[in-house]
């Protein structure tokens, strides 16, 4: 005798890992840190979760201090000790998002768990817009005026840690449907 087995529907495929307890957003609105290497599609995704979820957005790169963005412009990679501030920063603003329960979205690599451990707070959930090396490159490789080295890349991969499942989040696989499809997956794993 065989037995039937429901096929996945894409939402299904696309959420791989939901840590968020039960009822954990019963007494916080969602803040939604969309987390991932650079071309993952965070942008993209948020995009969408503000145009149809009316979230408030902040995009993470626009809270660092003009020292960061001068160094980065020269060349040099920042350290762990210019990111504290500019993540404290962030942190500043979800707060703020917490204490008038406004739901948000915020993209942010936070790529090391460190860094995570800054912006973890009642309510906060880790997006994390997984996908491999081929796959983020490729996404990469259609955008306009954009272009990642692949070493550059790399780096990225080299230093991710990948949320535990002591850390809540979801992960969201990419590259198995549009960015719209893949925000709405998220959107339902996080009963938004």
């Amino acid at each position: 005798m065989t037995i039937a087995t429901a096929t996945p529907t894409l939402a299904e495929r696309i959420i791989v890992e939901n840590t968020i307890p039960a009822k954990y957003f019963s007494h916080a609105k969602p803040i939604i840190v969309l987390m991932g290497v650079c071309g993952c599609g965070k942008t993209t995704v948020a995009e969408h979760l503000v145009d149809h979820y009316g979230l408030k957005y902040a995009e993470a790169d626009d809270f660092h201090p003009q020292a960061n963005i001068d160094k980065m412009a020269a060349g040099h990679p920042l350290t762990d000790e210019d990111r504290w501030p500019w993540l404290d920063t962030l942190a500043a603003w979800i707060d703020e998002r917490i204490a008038v329960g406004e739901p948000a979205v915020v993209t942010c690599s936070a790529l090391k768990r460190a860094y995570r451990d800054r912006l973890r707070r009642k309510g906060v959930v880790f997006v994390y817009m997984k996908g491999t090396f081929d796959e983020v490159m490729e996404r990469l490789s259609t955008r306009e005026n954009h272009f990642m080295k692949p070493e550059m890349l790399q780096s990225q991969f080299d230093i991710l840690e990948e949320p535990g499942d002591d850390e809540v989040h979801v992960a969201a696989h990419i590259g198995l449907g549009t960015p719209e499809q893949e925000a709405a997956a998220v959107a339902g794993a996080l009963h938004l």
